[in-house]
């Protein structure tokens, strides 16, 4: 429980750290993640011993692809949440990840034909007009949020198809972006545009940190699914778009007019929805296992 507590929050607090590397831009920063992520993750590799599995992804062409279609999802993803944090959106990027359960299922039900029950339709239908009511208070859609929704439930969705180890796919996956990376940093040292090394040393060291920012809440959460059930770890995902929202509003100040309120608590009646049918329905399965094995 606390490994999965652990993980959420410090996913919750990212909005404090990004800001920290400015003026760096989200794509510099994106390519600096992922360089230190890929070597931190190599490190990782190595010490808990998953070369052996690592090589396997790359022997599988089926593993292979999708999670190369996994790295470009996730690479969308990261940048997107960067530069909605570090321009004033952080309670918008909070909405995608409320949002994110939701679309995943109807990822589900559009992509591998699975079938909502009566009381997810009701969920979907809230979630729906939250999104119309969000999108005229806004004046546009509220895209940073659906980006990342999007986004990071088709990389959800990658990984559960390629059914691989968590530290062994995210080395994988930031080991294909690496080079791009590598290549746009390098670009800018070229151009002299970078930001890295411009600033002082520990401006610098901050960006080195990122690898150890992305690695430890993902060794947190695999520590923490190993050991707790889905249900918990689903109630627990909750924890770091409150905490993104409470920063938000709270430590950034930014606006929070009367019908964004109401497209919020639209989003979380729908959650609230989601979530009571989910453990009720997980109990009855339980529950009719029970009885089976039991004749």
């Amino acid at each position: 429980m606390l490994f999965g507590v652990g993980a959420y929050v410090l996913w919750g607090l990212f909005p404090l750290y990004w800001p920290l590397l400015e003026p760096a831009g989200a794509v510099e920063i994106l390519a600096h993640r992922v360089i230190w992520s890929a070597l931190t993750m190599l490190l990782l590799v190595a010490l808990v011993r998953r070369a052996p599995q690592l090589r396997e992804i790359w022997r599988v062409r089926r593993v292979r692809v999708l999670l190369t279609i996994a790295a470009a999802v996730i690479s969308v993803n990261w940048a997107t949440y960067i530069w909605g944090v570090n321009n004033g959106r952080v309670v918008e990027t909070s909405l995608g990840y409320f949002i994110n359960p939701l679309v995943t299922v109807l990822m589900g039900v559009l992509i591998l034909r699975e079938r909502l029950r009566p009381l997810q339709w009701v969920a979907m239908g809230i979630a729906t007009g939250a999104v119309v009511v969000l999108t005229l208070d806004y004046g546009r859609l509220p895209y940073v949020a659906l980006v990342l929704a999007l986004t990071f439930g088709s990389y959800g969705l990658c990984k559960k198809t390629a059914n691989v180890g968590a530290v062994e796919s995210l080395t994988f996956e930031t080991a294909v972006i690496a080079p791009f990376a590598l290549s746009y940093v390098l670009w800018l040292g070229l151009a002299g545009s970078s930001n890295f090394a411009s600033h002082g040393t520990g401006h610098a060291l901050l960006f080195l940190t990122t690898g150890v920012v992305t690695a430890v809440p993902l060794i947190c959460f695999g520590a923490a699914a190993t050991r707790v059930s889905m249900v918990t770890l689903g109630l627990l995902q909750y924890l770091a778009p409150i905490l993104q929202f409470a920063l938000g509003v709270f430590w950034f100040h930014e606006d929070m007019p009367a019908g964004r309120w109401v497209g919020f608590v639209l989003v979380w009646i729908a959650l609230v929805l989601f979530t009571f049918e989910a453990i009720n329905h997980r109990r009855r399965q339980l529950r009719l296992t029970v009885e089976a094995s039991a004749v």
